[in-house]
């Protein structure tokens, strides 16, 4: 079993200054603007969830060490331990099922531009804009098999725990099992590596955009250092990227 999964996120421009040149009335640029910046907003919670999903994978495999240093004649502490990390394991379930509701409302507000983009004149700009759609859509896709592969893994650790409670457990069994989950989260890694490419390739494609459209954005470096993103275990808003966990 690997000693530690760790998972990455990219979190696209999370604080953003826009000024937008004087008009009457709301332009369709600055329309976009606004669906564009509420879709990131969404995602704020994402991060949260991946900072609290990255401590109790540290926890569960804190747990997973003590249970192989002990003995088959040690099976009560065995047992115990165990089901401590199974509780683990369910409280990150229940962390991911609220990351995907926040993904899920950001991609919800981002389908919103859809209508719009046909409405812009400038060709070059609505080719752009069409682009950037097209991209982050596939952001959202890639995100589902990045959900789904984690939680299959999630699934694939309940089991090896509970094995792990057997008097009778069978070294062959065990180890089988252990080399799956392993299989398993080289998926999840995959599958956050397209994400953070999807994710980088939108950042790079909004701002791009809105140079077209004549919105002028700054963009606020965070603490990691990258202009309009950031790098954080199990996390992600604006674009995000998920995830890989012991």
């Amino acid at each position: 079993m690997r000693n530690h999964f760790k998972k990455s996120f990219i979190i696209l421009a999370i604080s953003l200054s826009v000024v937008l040149a004087a008009c009457s009335g709301e332009s369709t640029e600055q329309q976009l603007h606004n669906h564009l910046e509420e879709a990131v907003s969404l995602e704020e919670g994402f991060e949260q969830q991946q900072g609290e999903i990255t401590e109790l994978e540290k926890q569960e495999q804190e747990l997973y060490k003590q249970i192989i240093d002990l003995s088959e004649d040690e099976l009560d502490q065995i047992q115990e331990i165990s089901q401590q990390a199974i509780d683990t394991v369910d409280q990150r379930s229940k962390k991911i099922e609220a990351e995907k509701e926040s993904i899920d409302a950001s991609q919800e507000e981002f389908n919103q531009v859809s209508d719009l983009i046909e409405d812009l004149e400038e060709e070059e700009t609505k080719a752009k804009a069409e682009e950037m759609y097209d991209v982050m859509d596939n952001r959202y896709t890639a995100y589902n098999d990045l959900y789904n592969a984690y939680t299959e893994s999630l699934e694939l650790e309940r089991e090896l725990y509970t094995m792990l409670q057997e008097e009778d457990l069978e070294q062959e069994a065990l180890t089988d099992h252990i080399n799956t989950i392993n299989e398993s989260y080289q998926q999840v890694l995959e599958a956050n590596e397209q994400f953070n490419e999807y994710t980088v390739e939108y950042n790079a494609l909004k701002q791009e955009f809105y140079e077209l459209a004549g919105i002028d954005v700054e963009y606020e470096e965070n603490s990691s250092g990258d202009e309009g993103e950031s790098e954080v275990e199990d996390s992600a808003e604006e674009d995000e990227d998920e995830e890989t966990s012991e």
